[in-house]
């Protein structure tokens, strides 16, 4: 994403957040009756409640969609088969698999290129102070829920949950998006939410509401939204997101309750809302810790290799996307001709096993969901490796996780279907179609956690379903880096809270140990993506500079009466969203800096054209023309430019007061200031400038401003390159302690 060399940001990296306008005419504004304040309280707690209810049915519809369309195609190839039609049952497979695929890659590249991936990056970016074009419109929400439900229908091994959190995000993005001209929503509440702040509390409301409709799981939605996808949180959001989660959860139980008595299809039972796998006998003692820290070791290697390699393929990826929509369409085709080949391929290696007696289960399970998948075999017997691999991934995990299944799966058949998922995981990742990461994590987790079980036999008292749980969190952990959200949505999914300290465990070790190679696999994906994502920390090296050895210019300033030439030349001229604004003499003794003024303010004053003839102060008689309407925030899609807008040579010659529209109170910091302090404080407040004042009194009132482009690492290793040596000095000197732990 590209940004100018100074010290604004570019147009086109669009960093969004900031703290709430404080200038004369928005503290008018707030002046409101009783009435208006009780009104924006209950139609925030209305917002709330109609994006849990909104993405609660979208996730219900999500689920039973992909349920009935996948096992509608099960059933019609395994029906082939039982009849000997191998080679018809395969094209079958390959074809409705290649169709759906085409039919998600062409609508991704051709309607909304922004729904491609998980859609989490995105949003996180988004919180975080990024507003990348498009992510949140309704162009993007159809696309993302169509295309989700097909590719994942494709047997394609990608997940939905990524793409719910996106679809939750965009519902409330658009409902709180506060009214538009275009659609006749204009109504005066719908004002109360044009503003970044509450975008941004609805939309991470929004994120916590997918993940509950992906898992069902509420607690789990809000944690992870705190966790992972949210920079800035309040006590108040919390009760907010809290009751999002809820109302999703109410709404799938009433909709599964409708499911259970036959009422949604075929296949339509959601059970696949929620992977209930509740274990008879999860207990275990302290000689099974050995085994739980085996897996967790074994899950930060895996993980931070999985992270390394998706990384790479990417990039390839990403080469191969830029050459146009034929390209990426191809590619994705690609993919799922080479999927299905091996989905369908790789079970006739595996050998037949006789069904067991005591099974509670039909067995074969033909063209169903179950551990028992016939496939090629005999009646009597059933394919293991089918079971899992020629399968949904949620009744592939369901098979791993079951209870009492210890001698239902084969060692080659899990390591086989492991290896597979592992692979192709990496490879469906990046096509041009919606497509989740959380899910596929969780298989790939789920089978080599089942395999070490497996290894250690009757050496634990666990059973292999308990290993499968614990390889998955271990696998997330090393992955995904979190811990909190992670184990309350494995405990959630499974039900099973005795599992609870086990999953800590595996959790921590796996994080910390996948840590010490490389990050985030969504924090990579934003890198990639070119997101100038803020960490929550600072570098050792900023502790080594000041504000002051960053900042660059040149920087714009305005004076508190401008001329109207002036204004029009700057805006044109730059795409700086941020000008200092200040005051000489006569109006004051010496410069001063009297505050901030933004860019869409600047157009909207130029656009109404409300000039003065002479260059004087007009106090209250500003408002006159105005409202609070005005200067709030401009829906999506909707640059701050005044390309259209035609002024005479007269106008041009005329003045602005910009008093009363400047922000007489912005934060500012000392040119002394260590830039490692002054990032906390950019990304703990929300900041989208920060004005740097000089430390020594009659010097110029302000020395520059820091934006988010001035905090990257590229930006303080690009201008102090030294850095960079003293940063891997200090990674070898710190590398054989954190060996040492292990």
């Amino acid at each position: 994403m590209a940004t100018e060399t100074n010290n604004n940001t570019d147009e086109e990296s669009q960093t969004q957040t900031q703290p709430l306008l404080e200038s004369y005419q928005h503290q008018q504004s707030l002046r409101g009756s009783r009435r208006n304040r009780y009104q924006y309280t209950i139609m925030k707690w209305m917002l709330c409640f109609l994006i849990g209810l909104a993405v609660g049915l979208i996730g219900f519809a999500d689920n039973l969609a992909v349920e009935n369309l996948a096992g509608v195609k099960f059933v019609i190839t395994s029906n082939m088969m039982l009849e000997g039609q191998y080679l018809m049952a395969f094209l079958v497979f390959a074809v409705s698999n290649f169709v759906l695929t085409l039919f998600a890659a062409v609508i991704t590249a051709f309607v909304a290129t922004e729904a491609a991936g998980s859609g989490i990056p995105e949003v996180k970016a988004y919180l975080n102070g990024v507003d990348a074009p498009g992510i949140f419109s309704i162009r993007t929400l159809f696309v993302k829920i169509i295309g989700s439900i097909a590719a994942v229908s494709a047997s394609l091994h990608v997940g939905k949950a990524g793409p719910l959190v996106h679809t939750g995000s965009c519902i409330a993005a658009l409902l709180g998006q506060g009214g538009s001209k275009k659609y006749g929503l204009t109504w005066r509440w719908l004002w109360f939410f044009k503003n970044d702040r509450d975008r941004r509390d609805l939309i991470t409301c929004g994120s916590a509401a997918g993940i509950a409709s992906a898992f069902r799981a509420p607690i789990g939605g809000l944690l992870f939204s705190l966790e992972e996808m949210a920079s800035w949180w309040r006590s108040a959001l919390v009760w907010r997101a809290f009751f999002t989660t809820a109302i999703v959860a109410l709404v799938l139980r009433a909709l599964i309750d409708v499911c259970l008595s036959g009422k949604c299809g075929l296949f339509g039972t959601g059970g696949l809302i929620m992977f209930d796998v509740t274990s008879e006998d999860s207990q275990y003692h302290l000689s099974d810790a050995p085994y739980v820290l085996v897996l967790g070791v074994i899950g930060g290697i895996l993980g931070s290799l999985y992270n390394f390699l998706l990384e790479k393929v990417l990039r390839i990826y990403s080469l191969i996307n830029e050459k146009g929509p034929a390209y990426k369409i191809i590619l994705a085709c690609s993919i799922s001709i080479f999927t299905s080949c091996l989905l369908f391929g790789l079970p006739w290696l595996a050998t037949c096993l006789p069904c067991p007696l005591d099974s509670s289960e039909p067995c074969p399970s033909i063209g169903r969901s179950g551990n028992f998948k016939k496939f090629q075999c005999h009646p009597g017997y059933y394919n293991d490796l089918a079971s899992l691999i020629f399968n949904t991934n949620d009744d592939a995990i369901r098979n791993l996780f079951g209870a009492n299944t210890d001698s239902v799966f084969q060692y080659s058949s899990v390591l086989i279907f492991f290896a597979t998922c592992f692979c192709l995981s990496i490879m469906s990742y990046g096509i041009v179609a919606p497509a989740g990461l959380f899910v596929p994590v969780i298989v790939i987790g789920a089978s080599y956690g089942r395999f070490v079980g497996m290894l250690i036999g009757s050496n634990s008292n666990l059973n292999h379903g308990l290993f499968a749980v614990l390889g998955a969190a271990s696998f997330l952990g090393g992955t995904m880096r979190k811990t909190v959200s992670l184990c309350v949505i494995l405990l959630e999914l499974t039900n099973d809270l005795l599992l609870l300290p086990l999953i800590m465990v595996v959790l921590l070790i796996s994080k910390t140990l996948a840590d010490a190679f490389n990050g985030n696999v969504y924090d990579l994906i934003m890198k990639l993506k070119g997101f100038p994502y803020l960490e929550g920390h600072a570098e050792p090296y900023m502790r080594q500079l000041s504000v002051a050895d960053v900042v660059t210019g040149p920087l714009q300033v305005f004076h508190g009466i401008e001329k109207v030439s002036n204004i029009v030349h700057v805006l044109k001229t730059t795409r700086h969203h941020g000008f200092p604004v200040i005051v000489e003499p006569p109006l004051s003794e010496s410069p001063v800096l009297y505050g901030l003024i933004l860019r869409a303010h600047l157009v909207t004053l130029l656009k109404r054209k409300a000039f003065l003839p002479t260059p004087m102060l007009t106090g209250t008689d500003a408002f006159k023309h105005f409202t609070a309407g005005d200067f709030a925030k401009k829906g999506w899609g909707n640059p701050d430019e005044m390309d259209d807008v035609e002024f005479t040579e007269e106008q041009m010659e005329m003045f602005l007061d910009l008093h009363p529209f400047t922000n007489a109170s912005p934060y500012t910091v000392v040119e002394s200031m260590s830039l490692a302090k002054a990032l906390i404080l950019f990304r703990e407040v929300g900041l989208r400038h920060l004005l740097v004042i000089p430390k020594v009194s009659g010097r110029t009132p302000v020395a520059g401003i820091l934006t988010r482009h001035d905090f990257m690492p590229e930006h303080i290793l690009g201008l102090y390159p030294l850095l960079v040596r003293s940063k891997w000095k200090r990674l070898r000197v710190q590398l054989p302690r954190l060996l040492k732990l292990f």
